[in-house]
């Protein structure tokens, strides 16, 4: 390689501590745990400079053949302007093979999106703080292993795609809560550690109410925590979460690539994005 070149190779455990320091620059929250579930779930690239040091990441999670997700989306702010972004989403491209895509992208990354056939479906606010003494809510209980398969189907009918190896990794990590009616689940969310403190999501619910219910049983425990929740604009439930101390401090905009045979993509229910899935 010669100097000043960069070049991209597959994303592999090696490459994390180089990605944490990446991420960091950016003020990102991303600890190494948070790196290694999100390469757990997924394929990416990553460029190295011509020291073998991290200049970019890109990470593809797959859910089935349904659709897939880019995120970790990172170029080193010395090497930006040259093309380096757009090499990163060809070679994202690639591993997502013909699946409909879907990222969160920041205002000063849509231009290149929009050029490679994204379009804008929402807008993802990003709530975070110190949670407030909160009362537990009514008819919302913890879940159990044996709910996984029941929570998995409920979550593939809502966000129309398959997370069953989400679902897993979640439960590897943190903990589900469910509101049931007639002995069926009807609603979900999840928390676990992360960043600063811990992060809600995704939460699948069909209505604010219920999507509310679900975030204030894990806040009602956990009075003064640091909690992160990210919800699509759409579920209404932003005003109450600032109203709880989760401060609104950022977001992005949901936007989604249809595959070549494929030219809408269903969305999902009212859900809260676990910080875009993985990042």
């Amino acid at each position: 390689m010669q100097q000043g070149e960069i070049e991209l190779r597959d994303f592999g455990p090696d490459h994390i501590e180089g990605a944490v320091a990446l991420s960091r620059q950016e003020n990102w929250p991303h600890r190494r745990q948070d790196w290694q579930m999100a390469l757990q779930l997924s394929s990416g690239a990553v460029a190295l400079d011509d020291q073998g040091r991290v200049t970019g990441t890109i990470l593809v999670t797959p859910y089935g053949a349904d659709c897939a997700m880019i995120n970790m989306v990172i170029v080193d702010r010395n090497v930006r302007g040259k093309g380096l972004g757009r090499r990163l989403m060809e070679q994202a491209f690639a591993l997502a093979q013909d699946r409909p895509l879907r990222l969160v992208a920041t205002r000063d990354g849509m231009p290149l999106y929009e050029k490679l056939g994204f379009a804008p479906s929402g807008t993802i606010l990003q709530h975070q703080g110190n949670v407030a003494a909160l009362g537990a809510p009514d008819g919302v209980e913890a879940a159990s292993a044996d709910d996984l398969p029941e929570i998995k189907g409920l979550d593939r009918d809502a966000y129309c795609a398959d997370r069953e190896a989400l679902i897993d990794a979640l439960a590897e990590r943190g903990e589900f809560a469910v509101i049931r009616r007639n002995s069926a689940i009807e609603a979900y969310a999840a928390i676990r550690a992360f960043g600063r403190g811990e992060v809600i999501g995704p939460v699948i619910a069909s209505t604010a109410g219920e999507a509310k219910a679900l975030i204030g049983f894990f806040a009602a425990s956990r009075p003064g925590a640091f909690l992160r929740v990210d919800t699509d604009s759409r579920t209404g439930i932003a005003d109450w979460l600032t109203e709880i101390g989760l401060a609104h401090v950022g977001g992005g905009v949901a936007m989604d690539r249809p595959s070549r045979t494929d030219a809408a993509q269903a969305r999902p229910k009212v859900y809260a994005l676990a910080n875009q899935a993985l990042g």
